[in-house]
């Protein structure tokens, strides 16, 4: 499972000219479902999002984490996370996984979310979204927990 985590200070999704989800200072994470991944990948990507260290403590250093800062949380469903694009000039989605297994671990991920942490928001799974954000820093970092079949 890949989640790229993004420092915001604002964020939003819109889907039809319509804003679906929202957050203010925080993290928008854009989430690629693996072949192979479970909910207990699901619950590791969780687990790191809320305590990666991406936030300036008083000296300026990466020293808080989401909860820290009350910040918000967007997470926003993206299978081209999990293209490979290793040859040629055409991305390859062989490891993604399918879209209803795919959407049964964002959902999942996304109830957990919700159970840890408030405020959590969400893109719309399989819509044509429109992401707008602020990056803060910018700081920008791809965590992934390696799916079983990917390790």
């Amino acid at each position: 499972m890949i989640g790229l985590l993004q420092r915001i200070t604002n964020a939003r999704v819109e889907v039809k000219g319509e804003t679906v989800a929202a957050v203010g200072t925080g993290l928008l994470v854009l989430v690629g479902v693996q072949r192979g991944d479970s909910q207990s990948h699901a619950d590791r990507l969780l687990e790191r999002l809320l305590s990666y260290r991406v936030f300036p403590d008083d000296q300026g250093k990466m020293n808080r984490d989401l909860r820290d800062v009350a910040g918000g949380l967007l997470l926003v469903p993206q299978f081209t996370l999990a293209a490979d694009t290793r040859k040629g000039t055409r991305p390859s989605f062989t490891s993604a996984a399918p879209p209803e297994e795919s959407k049964i671990l964002f959902d999942y991920l996304l109830t957990q979310a919700r159970a840890a942490h408030d405020p959590v928001d969400a893109g719309q799974f399989g819509a044509n979204m429109l992401v707008s954000l602020t990056n803060d820093g910018p700081v920008t970092f791809w965590l992934e927990v390696p799916s079983d079949s990917a390790k």
